[in-house]
């Protein structure tokens, strides 16, 4: 008997807002923008995907249409599985849509997002993730909301876009920030970069999870030590597929991850732009990377005692998880 893994209770842990939306509703954008819809075949370089995601902020002009991104974010989660979604927004980027206000855009994503727990079921909780490739003082700003909304709706922090030449200990004062006001720490890492940076994310940044990670199998002892840390590496295979990192989801190292005995959990990160969704990420980790059952139960488990997720949300997922592999 084969179990059905979308009745496997999961966390979705590395998926940014805006690269959620359905293919469906990018038409719909782009015709109410009158602009072409976006279409993309391959990104030969990250700056290429970089574009493609700016295409699709481009079309996102109302609030209205923020909304409809989150409600069905919760809904293709709960069809996935997914009991917890812990999205990674970026205010700023839609700061013009609010008067230049980036608080007012994250409360009006919050906002929509309980309404939407409310009505799936599927609990929602926020990430706020800087870029990069920016300015420190930038990142600090977006530190002191996150921190602002503790408790509040936001539960993580992090840092994201290309890594290349992009260290993130000059970021160390905003990730202070976000751990004083009790937030996790989930910086990208080791995605266009080698295991220096996931190694830089836990030694400088103290990770809680890294984004990515998956490079650190380059580096046996370093593995191993994320391994006895219990940091979690918030894999995203398809994802890596895209954008190069491996050459193809056969060679992926998430087995070897998981037989290193690192933590990891399973995503989507952009589908707009890589194609599945987290529960199709799942069925692809089974039958082209050849995890058991108890080995994808096992990344589910991370997916939710990694996660920011309340207390009682975790205890009902795990027991959902140990009864998925019982059944």
């Amino acid at each position: 008997m084969t179990r059905d893994l979308a009745l496997l209770p999961k966390g979705h842990l590395h998926l940014h807002f805006e690269a959620s939306t359905r293919p469906l509703t990018l038409r719909d954008l782009a015709l109410e923008a009158d602009a072409p819809v976006p279409s993309w075949t391959d990104f030969p370089d990250f700056l290429d995907f970089q574009d493609a995601y700016g295409e699709v902020l481009a079309l996102i002009r109302r609030p209205e249409q923020l909304e409809r991104i989150m409600t069905e974010l919760a809904d293709d989660a709960k069809a996935d599985g997914v009991v917890y979604v812990e999205v990674t927004l970026a205010p700023v980027l839609h700061a013009h849509l609010f008067g230049g206000d980036a608080e007012a855009a994250l409360r009006f994503l919050l906002a929509a997002a309980e309404r939407e727990e409310e009505r799936t079921g599927v609990v929602i909780r926020a990430m706020i993730a800087s870029a990069r490739v920016l300015s420190v003082e930038l990142a600090v700003d977006d530190a002191r909301l996150a921190a602002k909304y503790a408790g509040a709706g936001v539960v993580a922090y992090g840092l994201h876009s290309d890594e290349r030449g992009a260290p993130a200990a000059p970021f160390a004062e905003a990730f202070d920030i976000a751990r004083a006001a009790g937030l996790l720490i989930t910086p990208h890492a080791g995605e266009l970069e080698g295991p220096e940076y996931v190694r830089e994310a836990i030694e400088v940044l103290h990770a809680d999870r890294v984004l990515h990670g998956v490079r650190v199998i380059e580096d046996p002892a370093l593995t191993a030590e994320v391994a006895r840390l219990g940091v979690t590496l918030d894999v995203c295979p398809s994802s890596n597929v895209v954008l190069h990192v491996v050459p193809d989801l056969e060679h992926h190292p998430l087995p070897a991850l998981l037989a290193a005995g690192v933590s990891c959990s399973i995503n989507a990160d952009d589908p707009i732009q890589f194609g599945p969704n987290v529960g199709e990420e799942y069925e692809l980790a089974r039958d082209r990377l050849g995890l058991t059952d108890e080995q994808l139960a096992g990344c589910a488990r991370s997916s939710i005692t990694a996660s920011g997720a309340p207390e009682d949300v975790k205890a009902r997922a795990l027991a959902g998880i140990d009864a998925w592999l019982a059944s």
